[in-house]
């Protein structure tokens, strides 16, 4: 089966087509409705990356990839709620015990969906949020600054440092409950519509068996600096939604480029080792991001003044590239990408 033909990509391009795309202007103002995430568990998309023996579709990287600029380029929103529940699912099925016969079935047919909250691990050595032993379980105190889907995920993904250094990752309910509580919703540039939430946790105790992962903080930072040096797909996917709003003797060199980039992004990502190429593949991910940022812009300029208004697509697409631009940022991909501005400039 070739990866155009593969049924996941088909049931993308189908629910983008006929819900994610028509909509789009909508949800961006108003948010991701529920309605979208029950869809979304209908699609088997959730499945993607979960062992075929519980219900997922164990899809191949160029699959998944391709399912991602798909979704991202017709409802940025709703992609980035729905991506979250990536991790838990991978993380889930490389550990073993009672939370991964618990959840991992459940979350790979999409009868659930989980959030992640770990993006604060990323400040380390600081500790928004600590881990101590408590009982027969754990207890977590602190702030986590961001959580995307709250009120439409059923469960998250918590991670915190413990005293010793490790990073301990554990799933609880998405909901508000004893030690832990969600701020209104945040007002952002872009993306509001995702639901993106504060945490406060005061004592949230979470038993052994809620526990997926320890890990040292060094191998999470050297796992972390690997996924974050790839070029995000949904950076392709906006870019492409752009190119559909411009002239074809526009869209035409732009597209080129984006090919381009596209194709030695993904090979480079495919051929290396997780610490390999490091250098290369940030370049590529800023270049993917140069590629999206002229598409958008170019949408925007051939829009002329209705390109401002909130129900215009090519604004809504400039604004969600915007948001990429710092999604998954680690101090590392932020001073490559702020050398390459700065090359630039000169």
């Amino acid at each position: 089966m070739t990866t155009t033909a593969h049924p996941l990509i088909a049931r993308a391009r189908q629910l983008a087509a006929e819900l994610l795309a028509p909509n789009a202007e909508g949800v961006d103002q108003e948010g991701v409705p529920p309605s979208h995430v029950e869809e979304i568990k209908r699609s088997g998309l959730l499945g993607l990356n979960a062992p075929k023996e519980y219900g997922g579709a164990d899809a191949s990287a160029p699959v998944a990839r391709r399912v991602a600029e798909i979704l991202a380029g017709a409802c940025c929103s709703t992609w980035f709620v729905q991506t979250q529940h990536h991790t838990p699912v991978t993380t889930l099925a490389k550990s073993k015990g009672a939370v991964r016969e618990r959840l991992l079935g459940p979350l790979a047919r999409g009868e659930l969906m989980s959030g992640v909250a770990y993006a604060h691990l990323r400040s380390y050595p600081r500790t928004p949020v600590r881990v101590v032993r408590d009982r027969k379980g754990w207890r977590f105190d602190g702030s986590v600054p961001w959580y995307t889907g709250w009120g439409l995920n059923d469960v998250m993904l918590l991670a915190g440092w413990t005293d010793t250094g490790e990073a301990l990752f554990a799933f609880t309910e998405a909901r508000e409950q004893r030690g832990l509580r969600a701020s209104g919703p945040m007002r952002l540039a872009a993306l509001t519509a995702a639901r993106t939430v504060s945490l406060e946790l005061d004592g949230l105790w979470l038993p052994d068996e809620a526990t997926v992962l320890r890990i040292p903080h060094e191998g999470w930072l050297a796992a972390d600096r690997a996924r974050t040096m790839n070029a995000s797909p949904a950076a392709f996917g906006i870019a492409e939604a752009a190119l559909g709003l411009l002239d074809e003797d526009i869209a035409g060199p732009l597209r080129g480029r984006l090919d381009e980039v596209r194709c030695r992004a993904y090979t480079l990502a495919d051929r290396s080792a997780p610490d390999e190429h490091a250098e290369e593949r940030l370049a590529l991910r800023i270049q993917a991001f140069e590629v999206m940022q002229e598409t958008t812009t170019a949408a925007v300029v051939a829009g002329g003044g209705r390109a401002l208004t909130l129900t215009n697509k090519a604004q809504r697409l400039a604004r969600e590239g915007m948001f990429l631009l710092v999604q998954g940022q680690t101090a590392e991909s932020r001073r490559a990408h702020l050398g390459a501005l700065a090359g630039n400039a000169r």
